[in-house]
């Protein structure tokens, strides 16, 4: 058979550390062609993967027509728009999330696949985790067979700490500034609040998407509260999510492991899993069910079916199979711009929330 011909764009520490390595291990597939807009690097980059072609800008790697579909890990404000250059050069995208940072922008990401019939995969790559594969499954049993009951409360917790897990992929690095890019921020978004938006955004958008894929939403998400911090990442969000409460908690802090977790509750047991380190390999989602609904109580965990298998690498497989046989993705663009409107409502109702004791103040000081 043909091996499906990529190109990738961007050689920075996603790129190196994960994806290219990734794309180079999987046999159905070749990597033909990168494009770095920092020359040295993307030098560096080809010669250490003997990859046949370098390109300075995503629009050249876009005319290349030997390069079926592309992969890219970019500045979270332009990759969008490098996705809706390449699907207007009619290349299927793999994407780093978020897919976007404006609802407005997301959507011409839709259009743009839409008017060029190919297709963008958003990297979830919590989605690929068999640990999580399982859970997904776990949570639609119980509600099909309803012997626990309804779900009535979710609970993320993402509190952070040593994201690479001691991966120890060579990263090469040189001393070229990055240029500097445009970015189309939201109308909406104040100046001073676009760090914290980012951060958040950037995080935060896993954890939107994984609680929506275990409650099978693919919309009707509605933000009720958004409490984050002076820096605009610390705090609580809570959410309607198809009529189950869901809080998402966000913070940082200086530790050794990883500390997220995501339990769902029904009126009778839960099912509850803990994220390895994002970049640890071969260590799945941990899992926990347990069970109120028998006269000895029992919690049990599991360990899922192609457990010792790296998150990364299968959503990069999953891409290369979809590309080849046509199959739907996982996580399409299609329902991922959820996760964009869901986030720049938060944001809103954050922003909103700071403003308004200042407002209130404000007219007090005038009476």
């Amino acid at each position: 058979m043909t091996k499906l011909r990529l190109g990738y764009i961007g050689c920075g520490y996603m790129a190196q550390k994960v994806h290219i390595p990734n794309i180079v291990a999987i046999d159905a597939c070749e990597l033909v062609a990168i494009a770095e807009v920092r020359p040295k690097l993307g030098r560096m980059v080809q010669e250490r993967y003997g990859i046949p072609k370098l390109y300075q800008s995503h629009r050249e790697l876009a005319r290349d027509r030997d390069i079926d579909a592309v992969a890219l890990s970019g500045h979270y404000a332009v990759q969008g728009d490098i996705a809706i250059d390449l699907l207007n050069a009619g290349k299927d995208v793999f994407m780093e999330k978020p897919m976007a940072i404006s609802v407005e922008q997301a959507e011409r990401i839709l259009a743009a696949e839409k008017s060029s019939g190919k297709r963008v995969m958003v990297a979830y790559m919590k989605r690929y985790d068999p640990g999580n594969i399982r859970v997904k499954e776990l949570i639609d049993q119980a509600v099909a067979a309803k012997d626990l009951g309804q779900i009535r409360y979710v609970r993320n917790h993402g509190f952070g700490g040593d994201w690479t897990g001691g991966l120890d992929t060579p990263f090469d690095q040189s001393d070229e500034k990055y240029p500097d890019c445009a970015f189309t921020w939201p109308g909406w978004l104040p100046e001073k609040n676009r760090q914290g938006y980012i951060d958040y955004l950037q995080q935060y958008t896993h954890n939107i998407n994984l609680v929506r894929w275990f409650l099978g939403s693919t919309g009707g998400v509605t933000v009720k509260a958004a409490e984050l911090g002076a820096n605009g990442v610390h705090g609580v969000v809570v959410l309607d999510v198809g009529g189950v409460p869901v809080t998402i908690e966000s913070g940082w802090l200086d530790y050794e492991g990883w500390d997220e977790h995501t339990q769902v509750f029904f009126d009778k047991g839960w099912v509850r899993t803990e994220a390895p380190p994002l970049l640890l390999k071969n260590v799945p989602a941990t899992i926990e069910v347990y069970r109120a609904d028998q006269a000895e109580k029992s919690a049990t965990k599991l360990f899922p079916k192609g457990g010792r298998n790296w998150s990364y690498r299968e959503e990069m497989r999953h891409f290369v199979a979809c590309v080849a046989n046509g199959a739907p993705f996982r996580s399409p663009a299609s329902d991922t711009i959820e996760d964009v409107r869901v986030l720049e409502d938060i944001y809103k109702h954050f922003i909103a929330a700071r403003s308004a004791p200042a407002q209130a103040q404000s007219r007090a000081s005038a009476r």
